[in-house]
């Protein structure tokens, strides 16, 4: 995939409330940028993010993330790789150490853009800037072992979807982001039973 193929991709997405709908807005207009995939883009930049799931979809996995000192989603920077499908499943793997991960759909399950506060990163300071952000659906097996990455997160465990919820200490992705996400699994989850 690339840029083409996400703005067709974008252009398809159906917003599912105003927040959505206008940060699709926007992040079209971004990829207009020829550095939009770069954090050289001190501004903004694309990331991508992963909702991972259990086989059965009553587990959600999220690592509790040093900078934020927060439990949350898994994803990273584009860091010029076009295929944001392909940076979430990444991501996934290097952050839970997971080998096993699949993609439920090739499908955006939200857009998104984050804030990020200025903050300190091995030693230099990462000023504010916007995270323009796309979650896939990805489902990964439980059982299989799972650890933290030393640098970017503490720990690493599955949750229901109620309990990754309240772990959360973010309170905008604990009332605007992951309501969302859990209800977007949960409509593939009917999808897939059918």
């Amino acid at each position: 995939m690339n840029r083409n193929d996400l703005r067709r991709q974008l252009e398809c997405y159906v917003p599912v409330n105003e927040q959505e709908e206008k940060d699709l807005g926007q992040i079209l207009s971004a990829l207009a940028a020829d550095n939009i995939f770069s954090r050289e883009n001190e501004v903004m930049h694309m990331t991508a993010s992963a909702w991972v799931v259990n086989r059965d979809f009553t587990k959600v996995l999220m690592a509790y993330h040093r900078i934020y000192d927060s439990w949350a989603w898994l994803g990273g920077h584009a860091d010029g790789d076009e295929d944001l499908l392909a940076v979430a499943m990444r991501e996934v793997q290097e952050e839970s150490g997971l080998r096993h991960v699949i993609p439920v759909s090739r499908d955006i399950l939200s857009v998104e853009i984050l804030p990020v506060s200025g903050h300190e990163k091995k030693g230099h300071y990462v000023g504010s800037h916007l995270h323009l952000n796309m979650t896939y659906l990805v489902r990964a097996d439980e059982e299989e072992p799972v650890h933290s990455r030393e640098e970017e997160n503490k720990a690493v465990a599955w949750f229901t979807p109620a309990e990754a919820l309240a772990a959360s200490a973010e309170p905008w992705f604990r009332e605007r982001i992951y309501p969302k996400l859990i209800a977007a699994a949960e409509q593939y989850r009917k999808q897939l039973s059918d």
